[in-house]
């Protein structure tokens, strides 16, 4: 069957869902992959029995993206996350202190002086990160301890931190409100990991990876579907994968990632690699959705929001 390609047609006034119907419509290029994939998400989500798994990277909380991520906790659309150390770190520091627009050609010798880390065109002042992380994080795993607790997972800690440390505009906050789980496989990597490395030096503190890793393992196992939504690539991404090989593979599979494929990187390989290890299932609805995930993920998310809504 031939579907021909229409023109937009663009009215004064148009929701956000409106235009993505419309994309699926124009089709070229990337923009009826995105309708693609809201389609797919739609799907997985009404699978009452499909297992919703989320991973992205951390620098996406650095930016207005946390709040889309959010959403997506805080509404239940998701039953799994799995992401990286930077997540909890820029969702502690942004609930207490700003981050601010600033530019990629700007002078990182100058900014060094002032005090001002680059996160491409986020700026983040010393004293919105590291200190404002070390503060609320020495105090937290005090309190753990004093409460007789010697050894937790990533799990846990996510846990603890959305319900100690984090306010509503949280993605650990509404985590922990909704008992969904998250994971960080690389909780070393960032400045969370870093201070749970400065609390051991003077407390016999582990972090039980291996619990992390059987909890996972049980998800999958019970899961009857299973389907993702990936953002960007790294660990995050490539543990998501991972577990659900032991399942026959996602049954849905969304990627939103700006990494190429010719280097053989993880990050860069489309679904359709991912079906010869047998993380993806053969018959899955999926799609690889090129571009960046700041401009793609608000206009998927507010346009799957609108149609689950109408439900």
């Amino acid at each position: 069957m031939r579907i021909a390609v229409e023109d937009y047609d663009l009215p004064s006034e148009m929701s956000v869902n409106e235009l993505v119907l419309q994309m699926e419509k124009a089709w070229g290029f990337t923009a009826g992959k995105l309708a693609s994939g809201v389609k797919i998400l739609e799907e997985m989500i009404k699978e009452k029995k499909c297992t919703k798994f989320l991973s992205f990277t951390g620098n996406l909380v650095a930016t207005g993206t946390r709040g889309v991520l959010k959403e997506l906790v805080k509404r239940k659309l998701v039953d799994v996350v799995i992401t990286t150390c930077g997540t909890l770190d820029h969702d502690i520091a942004r609930c207490w202190k700003n981050y601010y627009r600033g530019s990629f050609l700007m002078s990182d010798a100058r900014l060094r002086e002032k005090e001002v880390n680059r996160l491409g065109n986020v700026l983040v002042p010393n004293e919105s990160y590291g200190m404002i992380i070390e503060e609320k994080m020495q105090k937290l795993l005090q309190s753990l301890w004093k409460e007789g607790v010697r050894e937790i997972t990533t799990r846990k800690l996510c846990h603890e931190i959305g319900e100690q440390i984090c306010n509503e505009t949280s993605i650990l906050y509404w985590a922990a409100k909704n008992n969904i789980p998250i994971y960080v496989p690389g909780i070393t990597d960032g400045a969370v990991g870093y201070q749970l490395w400065l609390f051991s030096q003077d407390h016999d503190f582990k972090v039980d990876l291996l619990k992390d890793s059987g909890e996972l393992n049980d998800i999958v196992y019970d899961a009857k579907k299973a389907g993702a939504l990936l953002v960007g690539g790294g660990i995050s991404k490539h543990h998501t994968l991972w577990w659900n090989q032991f399942r026959e593979g996602l049954d849905y599979a969304v990627y939103v990632s700006t990494a190429d494929e010719w280097d053989g990187s993880l990050s860069g390989a489309r679904p359709r690699e991912a079906v010869s290890w047998g993380k993806i299932n053969v018959k899955a609805d999926r799609i690889m959705i090129e571009g960046d995930a700041s401009l793609i993920l608000p206009i998927m998310v507010s346009s799957l929001i609108t149609r689950l809504n109408k439900i």
